[in-house]
């Protein structure tokens, strides 16, 4: 997700907002958010009205919002945090334990082990680091009295029908300040859509099974078209000024290689058809600027989180973890 609303903005509503209900089954948007949940997944109102009465806002959820690390880091300062050797030796460790669930996600989704340890890397440090936010009231919070309220208003809907499908008490699931949840921290919908049952064991349970949370990582990056056997990124090099308009200027590929070639990028890399889809990245490292070859995999990290800098801390921890 990518919220830019200013934080003076949200700052300003956690003041004047301070509601007199005790939970958010008595906020004025109720009876709204009880009619489209009982029409879209047939749950009743009065099961929303009880889920929603223990729910709590929190005012911490609307500060953290307003601030997250892609917004406020540059590439130079934001791989710091994820390609330290305490995280690389995690994965290889990862990688060690969970060999065969990650090999047998490997052959069945097509997606290299590397990459999926990476995801939960960064996310979780592979599983540990989920999140201490309730989910109930952090999705209830973003959904009543964030400014972009329609996001989260979708998610809390399909966090309900979640935990309704999966047998699961809202009032005791816990993630990120986001509503993000287990291993590869799924939001609402993802785990509807993507989510698998990864030993067959009847359940989907991405918060203590490393089977489930890695086949469910590996399903989401085949259903948003990973291509097996395909680059992801390589470093190039610009000459001129012919370049310039095409950097960052789409998460997906919108150029061939070629095309990049005739703006004066080239690169480290021989080989491959120069009729396959890429862009041109421009992230500001230690060194100054980088220039990288944006291929179709790295934009399918892209569609698990939409920052560039997210995309290559996976990418580079995943060369790391297979060194």
């Amino acid at each position: 997700m990518r919220i830019r609303t200013a934080a003076a903005l949200v700052f300003c509503l956690a003041g004047s907002q301070q509601t007199a209900w005790a939970g958010y089954d008595s906020h004025p948007k109720f009876e709204q958010f009880a009619t489209e949940l009982e029409k879209e997944y047939q749950i009743p109102p009065e099961e929303a009205k009880r889920w929603l009465a223990q729910s709590k806002r929190l005012n911490s959820v609307l500060e953290a919002i307003s601030r997250p690390a892609e917004r406020t880091l540059q590439w130079d300062r934001y791989q710091d945090i994820f390609l330290t050797q305490k995280r690389i030796q995690g994965g290889k460790k990862f990688l060690k334990t969970h060999a065969a669930l990650l090999a047998k996600a490997e052959q069945e989704y097509g997606v290299p082990r590397e990459i999926i340890t990476a995801i939960i890397g960064v996310e979780t440090f592979y599983g540990t680091r989920q999140g201490s936010y309730r989910v109930l009231d952090s999705l209830a919070t973003l959904a009543f009295d964030y400014p972009k309220r329609p996001l989260f208003w979708k998610q809390l809907k399909a966090f309900f029908a979640m935990t309704r499908d999966e047998g699961l008490d809202p009032g005791k699931i816990k993630g990120s300040y986001a509503g993000a949840m287990g291993y590869g921290q799924f939001i609402p919908t993802s785990f509807l859509a993507y989510a698998v049952d990864g030993d067959n064991d009847g359940k989907r349970d991405l918060w203590n099974n490393p089977a489930d949370a890695i086949a469910s990582v590996a399903n989401y990056f085949k259903r948003h078209g990973w291509r097996t056997d395909e680059p992801v990124t390589q470093r190039v090099r610009v000459q001129g000024s012919a370049y310039e308009p095409l950097v960052n200027d789409n998460r997906k590929p919108k150029w061939t290689a070629g095309q990049l070639i005739d703006k004066g990028v080239s690169f480290t890399q021989e080989g491959g058809d120069l009729q396959r889809p890429a862009n041109l990245i421009r992230l500001q490292g230690k060194q100054g600027a980088e220039f990288w070859l944006g291929e179709y995999n790295f934009y399918v990290i892209t569609r698990y989180n939409h920052s560039r800098m997210y995309a290559m801390a996976v990418y580079q921890l995943s060369k790391a973890l297979s060194e």
